[in-house]
């Protein structure tokens, strides 16, 4: 089934990391630079009441819940978009309850918060709340955005631990199951600048169907139709395609060695490309000249 919805996954912010991560609890505010290159406001534009869209703010995977709440409130008013709640659903119980689901059912737009994608999905998943989201993505046109370990989480395949620097050795990248609103991909956050282009590696050349997605800071996928892709924001996407490797020692070294891998498919998105995930054709978006460019080229 083709959701109606629309998903937009954002790589998280430059230099800063999920809010849970090691001395980013004390400076949230500067995590929020994303929203000038215009993610947020391509949020809230994507959405069925523009700036008049009722949005929900879940920071369940955030440790400092009420910080980033805060800071979300602010970033989304800085646009004009000022109809917002936060909901910090702390437990199982509250995902399960009918005031929660009700306000999600409402909602126009449902932003998830960086932190722990694995507390993320071990507190919604398989509740009311987690129930209720997958069907008003397949049956509303809602939009469901996430940032860091909100886009992770978004992918069935989720990765959740591993290495950047160890990531090419056999087991170190720890992946178990996200919210599930996009099949056939795994997404990985604050790509570029913490090097994690071998935690991709790792998960595609294990289940090669699987198209790996990498989100550099300040960088968004805008997701239409459950297939058609558009990069946002200032940075660049990088697309791991497995379906053509071929030949890995995977299955032949111990737990620890490293891996090779023959002939594996890499794509680099930036602003404007467009990637369709049935037919695989990635449409690179090409700049038009500025009029100073095309007076100089004609002035010899």
């Amino acid at each position: 089934m083709v959701p109606k919805g629309k998903l937009i996954v954002v790589g998280g912010a430059v230099d800063k990391g999920s809010f849970t991560e090691e001395h980013d609890e004390k400076e949230v505010q500067k995590n929020f630079n994303f929203f000038e290159r215009g993610i947020l406001r391509r949020i809230v534009t994507e959405s069925a009441h523009n700036n008049n869209s009722r949005i929900e703010v879940i920071t369940t995977a955030s440790q400092v819940p009420e910080e980033v709440g805060h800071e979300y409130e602010k970033a989304f008013q800085h646009l004009g978009a000022t109809n917002l709640g936060i909901l910090g659903i702390k437990t199982r119980e509250e995902a399960n309850s009918e005031e929660i689901n009700d306000r999600l059912a409402k909602a126009d737009i449902v932003m998830f918060t960086g932190g722990d994608q694995l507390r993320l999905t071990s507190i919604l998943g398989g509740t009311a709340f987690h129930r209720n989201l997958l069907s008003k993505y397949q049956h509303e046109s809602v939009v469901i955005a996430g940032t860091s370990a909100g886009a992770a989480a978004c992918s069935n395949n989720m990765i959740y631990q591993g290495s950047a620097t160890e990531a090419l050795l056999k087991g170190e990248v720890k992946i178990t199951s996200g919210l599930g609103l996009i099949n056939h991909v795994i997404i990985d956050t604050h790509f570029v600048h913490r090097g994690r282009i071998g935690r991709l590696f790792q998960a595609v050349v294990g289940n090669p169907m699987v198209l790996g997605i990498g989100l550099g800071e300040d960088t968004g996928l805008l997701i239409i139709d459950g297939k058609k892709m558009e990069a946002l924001g200032s940075g660049l996407v990088i697309l791991v395609d497995g379906r053509f490797i071929n030949d890995t020692n995977l299955t032949e070294i111990e737990l620890g060695e490293p891996i090779s891998i023959e002939h594996l498919v890499v794509h680099v998105m930036a602003k404007g490309s467009l990637y369709d995930l049935e037919t695989h054709k990635l449409i690179v978006h090409k700049a038009t000249k500025s009029v100073l460019a095309k007076n100089i080229s004609h002035h010899p």
